[in-house]
């Protein structure tokens, strides 16, 4: 019975789990081609035009779509569009290759060299790139008269692109002229054993007056994915989130956004100015972002934007402060680009691993994640690892579990005075559920005792599953010869088929109350069909419920023999 109730709870859990995707993919669905709109105005710079009250920022729009930010460049280039042939700088660390543009020192590409692309293993996964495919860019510029932005044709001083064998760090310098002479240099640097690129700003005054510029720090996509998206499991979130100690965690969908641009007056669903914070662009198992040291308690301000052709911006405005005539001001901002490996990210910037999406169930995630990755740790193997904590979980709850398995053998050893009552009152439900009640009041059974096992079992069993479908650790991680990746479902349908044999064991074992024969013979059915489900189940989580089903069978089968001993040792006293 404990087995027929938790799959019967399973099958409704999921079901409603993915009427509910397919309802907000049904609500929600990928906004259209935008129209050109123009960009948005603020107080800084008064004279950028604009139709919103978000702050201002060049739009990453083609030529002739906003209204042009003053003194930007007439070469200037789309955000979504390649430079020219050969006009693109590479850079190559021990973790990725980055291709910069010099139009705007734009984060055009960054392949990263130890994460593979999700249907060609043999390429790199692009976590930034701007194609025809894909557009998902980091940009960055400054706000005020004549500034150069992320449309403006740096020149790219001369020096190394690849980061030489004992050197921790490599940097590209890129310099602009501002409209009233200033010099600006844009410094970009890379870094060893990381995915953080520096991003610096150095401006120099050449004007006899002081000036105030502003950066800003902006991320650019459209909201297609670079991972296949299955309809049988819950999508994974893709798009801007911003994050500050007023709001904590904010996701800022692109549905969200396209209300914003309809409606001017609308509530911004974020604190739009804060001392602290970072923005980012998530998607399945990597993140960009821009984290602003959290020492530096420095206003600035959120913005989330709807672009044209497709594509969304969220970012940051951020003041370099005031520079007088002759004297330099510096801006310095990391761009993390990569995956979300949650012991790195924590320690980036406050609230950074909680671009780990485990949605409700992060209470119970984040401990098994931990435990899955010490465990790993000391085996060496994310299979191994789950199916040893697949035996801790179920050691932990041995007293309740051994108690429902009790419940359910006493259910199998009066299982004939059960069919015995069932022929007798076969005309009269009514007194058939009198006389069973009777009956277990005077064997001591619970014909509901496996119900605790099962509330505590199905909150696990959720959790395990958002570990299993966002912690990139378990990406293409292996376990035995055919099972190539932990987080894909089992190409052969090898643990599955063993999955729904245990299934039919434990259902032989496991009793069930239920007079009505169609009624137990669906209860039997169910545990075998449902692990045609778990054919598109990651199969790291069909081998934690098959390691699960296994210990079940064993505690069942044991627990059934004790009580069959002690059925004969009381019947040996009767006599």
């Amino acid at each position: 019975m404990d087995s027929q109730r938790l799959i019967l709870f399973l099958v409704f859990s999921f079901s409603l789990l993915f009427l509910w995707e397919a309802w907000q993919k049904h609500v929600n669905p990928p906004p259209p081609v935008a129209q050109k709109t123009a960009p948005a105005e603020a107080k800084k710079p008064a004279d950028v035009p604009s139709a919103t009250p978000a702050p201002a920022v060049p739009a990453a729009t083609a030529p002739g779509g906003a209204a042009a930010v003053p003194g930007m460049p007439a070469t200037a280039v789309p955000a979504g569009a390649a430079s020219s042939a050969g006009q693109l700088v590479a850079i190559r660390t021990d973790l990725y290759t980055a291709s910069i543009d010099p139009v705007g020192g734009v984060v055009a590409q960054v392949a990263l060299s130890k994460h593979r692309d999700a249907t060609d293993a043999s390429k790199p996964y692009l976590v930034i790139q701007r194609s025809g495919e894909r557009t998902a860019i980091a940009q960055a510029g400054l706000l005020g008269e004549g500034m150069p932005n992320h449309r403006t044709t740096y020149q790219v001083e001369a020096g190394p692109r690849e980061l030489a064998a004992g050197s921790d760090r490599l940097e590209l310098r890129l310099t602009a002229t501002g409209g009233g002479g200033e010099k600006v240099v844009q410094t970009l640097t890379f870094h060893r054993g990381t995915y953080v690129i520096d991003v610096r700003f150095d401006v120099t005054n050449a004007r006899g007056e002081p000036i105030a510029p502003f950066a800003y720090f902006q991320l650019t996509r459209d909201t297609k994915t670079a991972l296949p998206q299955s309809s049988w499991t819950p999508v994974s979130y893709t798009g801007p989130v911003v994050y500050n100690e007023a709001d904590k965690f904010k996701k800022v969908d692109f549905g969200e956004i396209d209300k914003l641009a309809a409606d001017a007056k609308r509530k911004l669903p974020f604190t739009p100015k804060a001392d602290n914070g970072w923005v980012g662009m998530i998607e399945h198992y990597f993140v960009n972002a821009w984290l602003p040291p959290a020492k530096d308690k420095v206003e600035r301000e959120f913005y989330a934007r709807k672009l044209d052709n497709g594509l969304y911006a969220a970012g940051m405005i951020v003041p370099l402060g005031t520079i007088a005539p002759g004297t330099a001001g510096s801006l310095s901002v990391p761009l993390y680009a990569g995956p979300q490996e949650q012991e790195v990210i924590g320690k980036l910037a406050p609230g950074f691993d909680l671009v780990v999406d485990y949605g409700i169930f992060t209470v119970l995630a984040a401990p098994l994640f931990w435990l899955l990755k010490w465990l790993h740790g000391l085996i060496g193997n994310w299979g191994w690892a789950i199916v040893v904590m697949t035996i801790l979980i179920k050691g932990a709850f041995y007293p309740l579990n051994a108690a429902s398995a009790r419940s359910m053998a006493k259910m199998k050893i009066v299982g004939p005075k059960l069919k015995a009552l069932q022929e007798q009152y076969a005309n009269d439900k009514q007194q058939l559920q009198i006389r069973m009640m009777e009956l277990y009041k005077q064997e001591k059974i619970n014909p509901l005792g496996g119900c605790l096992p099962i509330l505590v079992q199905i909150p696990v069993f959720i959790a395990l599953y958002w570990v299993l479908l966002s912690a990139v650790e378990l990406r293409y991680a292996p376990w035995l010869g055919w099972i190539r990746d932990l987080s894909a479902p089992d190409p052969w349908f090898v643990l599955p088929v063993i999955y729904a044999i245990t299934a039919y064991l434990q259902v032989k074992l496991s009793p069930t109350p239920i007079t009505d024969p169609m009624q137990a013979k669906i209860m039997q059915i169910m545990p075998v069909a449902f692990s045609v489900l778990f054919i598109f189940f990651p199969s790291g989580l069909v081998l934690y419920w098959l390691v699960n089903n296994v210990l079940q069978i064993g505690q069942q089968w044991h627990v059934n023999r004790m009580l069959e001993k002690e059925a004969e040792l009381a019947a040996a006293k009767r006599r």
